[in-house]
């Protein structure tokens, strides 16, 4: 049972990135799924999540606008389109299906450099 995160890279101010987060031993239909990050000397913080059911959306005040997070339930999979990316948004994405239990994966890294 668990997450895998991928995506992450090395991008420019303005760029863009999509983060995956596939889930194998469980089924993420029936779970919240969310994404967080943590930067360097701070502090994991959530960034957004998509429900179950009524699948809505909800973001960080740093990111709205700019992030876009979606489900896939068949292909048991989440992703994070982030766009307009800022030397701010330089973490490691983490990604969190929580329901029944609370999964957590290892994480990619987003580097975003001038």
């Amino acid at each position: 049972v668990q997450v895998v995160e991928s995506g992450g890279g090395l991008v420019q101010p303005g760029g863009s990135l999509r983060l995956s987060c596939v889930a194998s031993g469980f089924a993420i239909g029936s779970y919240v799924m969310n994404w967080f990050r943590q930067a360097p000397g701070q502090e994991r913080e959530w960034v957004a999540s998509v429900t179950s059911t009524t699948k809505k959306r909800t973001y960080a005040d740093s990111v709205r606008g700019r992030f876009t997070i979606s489900r896939d339930d068949p292909q048991n999979t989440a992703y994070l389109e982030m766009n307009n990316l800022k030397p701010e948004d330089t973490a490691v994405y983490y990604c969190r299906a929580r329901g029944m239990k609370d999964y957590w994966g290892q994480g990619t890294q987003v580097t975003v450099y001038s």
